[in-house]
């Protein structure tokens, strides 16, 4: 940067903090890569001030990423399903070794990667929060335990899909790792309830839990996890546990009274008794419910939960035959309008245009609604009814409309 006579280099006259408070100063994206455009020291500061990173790069790039993103916080090497770079146990050393500040690390379907790796994470990155590793199939309690003893400040971990992660792995984080808040175990079919009872006896801050699809968690496991979690807990997924009755969700109404998303689909032992609790005692928190495919629920349970909860945003019972338009009648009685967005009721064989209707009384703010396979709601009939739907609303007849992902 080149200064005409009798003039002053604004190098010269200012100190790297106060060029690093000018950068703190820029919004966007794209001024604070002008900034590194100037000159070397200014693209030398813009780089030691960055804190995320996206990378596909072995060690000797990674290495030099170190050097030169020395402040990072947060690194993602995820993979996606089209990608053929390799992420190994060396690319893992490099990071446990040169980017110590690292706070955040994504590593999601990262498939090369072993305990060899996880273990040098664990020996490395002591400051390390959130660790996502979600796909990663070579992985085993080894180099997780390793994770658990060397990262102890860790508040999210995700393990979904790791299928030789066993209860060894919750006893770990148990005793090492107090400030876990987020845990995803889903598709792990060795932990069990046990595990789960191991695990909040040490963390009892958890406010997320998925164990979608874990085959082996049943009453036993959730009861634990609402007992010690009942302040903090507002996330759990138990998607196609079929050990999961009306025990788990009587001990949730009776102990998370902050629970906002609730996922029971496909758990079919659970009942009117279970929900009509829940409802009652959650309806200023809960949000986001998903009881599709639990058949043992009626009119009973759809109409105490559109009476007490006032939150609800999203709503699935899809294959739940036993509800009708009658879950709909008393909806005036409640003497509020539902805030619903998302409503799923297909293969509802017995809600029909009227049921429909009466919902559309009370309910202006529905932005998608599945009525799949729902032999007495088609559009045919609705235009016919002169139903009129929110304008921004997307009504799902036949599948082709896309659904939003909110309560997956």
């Amino acid at each position: 940067m080149a200064a005409s006579a009798g003039s002053v280099c604004i190098n010269d006259s200012l100190r790297d903090d106060e060029l690093r408070g000018i950068l703190s100063r820029l919004e966007s994206d794209k001024e604070k890569e002008v900034f590194g455009l100037v000159c070397k020291r200014w693209l030398h500061l813009q780089s030691t001030e960055r804190r995320k990173l996206c990378a596909r790069a072995g060690p000797h790039m990674l290495s030099r990423m170190a050097a030169r993103f020395n402040r990072l916080h947060e690194l993602d090497l995820s993979q996606s399903v089209s990608r053929s770079f390799a992420v190994t146990d060396s690319d893992l050393s490099v990071i446990a070794n040169a980017f110590t500040c690292l706070r955040a690390l994504n590593l999601y379907n990262c498939k090369s990667i072993s305990d060899t790796g996880m273990t040098a994470i664990g020996c490395g990155l002591s400051s390390l929060q959130v660790l996502d590793v979600s796909n990663c199939k070579k992985l085993t309690d080894k180099g997780l335990s390793a994770v658990a003893e060397g990262c102890c400040d860790l508040r999210s971990l995700h393990l979904s899909g790791c299928r030789f992660v066993t209860d060894a792995v919750l006893r770990a984080f148990s005793k090492n790792c107090h400030n876990l808040e987020a845990l995803g175990l889903q598709g792990c079919t060795k932990i069990t309830d046990s595990g789960l009872s191991v695990l909040v006896a040490g963390c009892q801050k958890i406010k997320y839990l998925d164990v979608n699809k874990c085959s082996n968690v049943g009453d036993d496991g959730i009861y634990s996890v609402s007992q010690a979690c009942s302040y903090s807990l507002k996330t759990l997924k138990l998607l196609d546990c079929y050990k999961i009755g009306d025990e788990s969700i009587l001990s949730l109404a009776k102990c998370c009274k902050n629970l906002e998303m609730l996922l029971i689909g496909g758990c079919r032992d659970v009942s009117d008794l279970s929900i009509n609790s829940l409802a009652t005692a959650c309806g200023q928190s809960l949000k986001y419910l998903r009881m599709d495919w639990c058949v043992n629920v009626s009119d009973s349970s759809l109409s105490c939960i559109l009476s007490h909860c006032r939150n609800l945003e999203a709503l699935d019972i899809g294959c739940c035959e036993e509800v009708s338009d009658a879950a709909f009648q008393g909806l005036g009685n409640s003497g509020f309008q539902l805030g619903l967005k998302v409503l799923k009721v297909s293969n509802c064989p017995k809600i029909t245009v009227a049921g429909i209707g009466l919902l559309l009384e009370f309910c202006n703010s529905l932005e998608y609604l599945d009525v799949r396979a729902c032999p007495n709601v088609t559009k045919a009939g609705c235009d016919e009814a002169g139903l009129q739907f929110p304008n921004y609303c997307k009504v799902n007849f036949s599948g082709s409309i896309v659904e939003p992902d909110i309560l997956l």
